[in-house]
C-alpha cells in the first residue's frame, strides 16, 4: 500500500510540474516564433527607424537597458546586501523585524507604484524625465528582493561554523567576511543575478521616470530608451514593421532574464562544488 500511495504522488507531483512548465514552452515558442525572423544583426547595431521604413533596429533600446540596469545595480546591490546581512545577523531585534515587515511590503507594492512615487520625488524635482529616474525607480524595486534572498541564503549557513571561527578568536566581522559570507557566496551571486532578471522587464515604473527616447542617447540626466518602453511603443503601433520590432524586442528580452537565471543557477552550483572540493 504505501508504495502504491507513493506512485500515485510521485505521478500527481510530476503532472502538476509539466501543467506548470507547459505555460512557460508556450510563452517561448510564441514568443521565438513571432520574434525571430527580426532579429538580425541591424536589430542590434542600428537605431529604429521612422514609421513607414523598412529596417532599422533597437540599439538606442538596448544601450539603455544596460545604462539603466547597470546604474541600478550600482546603487541596489550594496544596499540590498547590507541589509540582508543585517537582517540575518540580527533577526532577533526589534529594529530588524520592522526593517523585515518594510522589505515585505516594498516588495508588494505594484511598480507602477513606485514610478510615479519617483516621479513625483526625483522627475519632478529635475524637470526633466532620465535615466536616473529609472534607474532610482528599479532600484527601490531590487533592494527588498535582494535583501530577502541575501537573508535566506545567510541563515543557510551552519551556526557551527561560525561558532567555530568565534572558538578560534576571530571577531564578528572578520567571521562574517571570511566564513559566512565565503561559504554563502554561490546563494548571493545567484540572488544578485535573479533580481537583475527581475527588474530587467520593468516597464510601468520607466514610462513615469526614463520616458523613452527615438534617437541614441547615454546621458544620464535626460530622457532614454529601454526594451520594455520600446516593446510597448512598437506593439501599440498600427505599424506591422512595428510590431515584428517589438516581438523582436520580446525575444530579446525574455533572452536576456534566461541567461541571467541560468547564469545564477550554474555560478551557484559550481561555487558549492568548487567549495566541497
Amino acid at each position: 500500500m504505501r508504495k502504491i500511495k507513493n506512485l500515485i504522488m510521485t505521478v500527481m507531483i510530476s503532472l502538476a510540474t509539466l501543467i506548470c512548465l507547459i505555460p512557460l514552452f508556450l510563452l517561448l515558442y510564441y514568443v521565438i516564433k513571432m520574434g525571430i525572423s527580426s532579429i538580425n544583426l541591424d536589430f542590434f547595431i542600428k537605431n529604429p527607424k521612422p514609421m513607414g521604413e523598412i529596417g532599422g533596429g533597437m540599439l538606442n533600446s538596448i544601450v539603455g537597458t544596460l545604462i539603466v540596469l547597470g546604474m541600478a545595480s550600482l546603487i541596489g546591490i550594496p544596499f540590498g546586501l547590507a541589509t540582508g546581512i543585517y537582517l540575518a545577523e540580527n533577526k532577533g531585534t526589534k529594529l530588524a523585524e520592522w526593517v523585515r515587515l518594510s522589505t515585505e511590503v516594498l516588495v508588494g507594492i505594484p511598480s507602477i507604484v513606485i514610478g510615479i512615487l519617483v516621479y513625483s520625488w526625483v522627475v519632478k524635482t529635475m524637470n526633466t524625465f532620465s535615466a536616473f529616474a529609472g534607474s532610482i525607480a528599479l532600484t527601490i524595486i531590487m533592494i527588498p528582493l535582494l535583501a530577502r534572498s541575501t537573508e535566506e541564503v545567510l541563515l543557510m549557513v551552519p551556526n557551527t561554523l561560525k561558532e567555530a571561527a568565534f572558538a578560534l578568536g576571530a571577531s564578528r566581522w572578520n567571521t562574517q567576511r571570511m566564513i559566512v559570507m565565503k561559504t554563502a557566496m554561490g546563494g548571493i551571486i545567484s540572488a544578485i543575478l535573479s533580481s537583475i532578471g527581475r527588474i530587467a522587464g520593468e516597464t510601468a515604473p520607466l514610462l513615469f521616470t526614463a520616458f523613452g527616447n527615438q534617437f541614441f542617447s547615454t546621458k544620464l540626466f535626460r530622457p532614454i530608451s529601454t526594451l520594455p518602453i520600446q516593446i510597448f511603443t512598437y506593439a501599440r503601433s498600427p505599424n506591422v514593421v512595428q510590431n515584428k520590432m517589438a516581438w523582436a524586442g520580446a525575444l530579446l528580452l525574455v533572452s536576456m532574464v534566461l541567461l541571467l537565471n541560468f547564469s545564477a543557477k550554474w555560478i551557484s552550483q559550481a561555487l558549492v562544488k568548487r567549495s566541497k572540493n
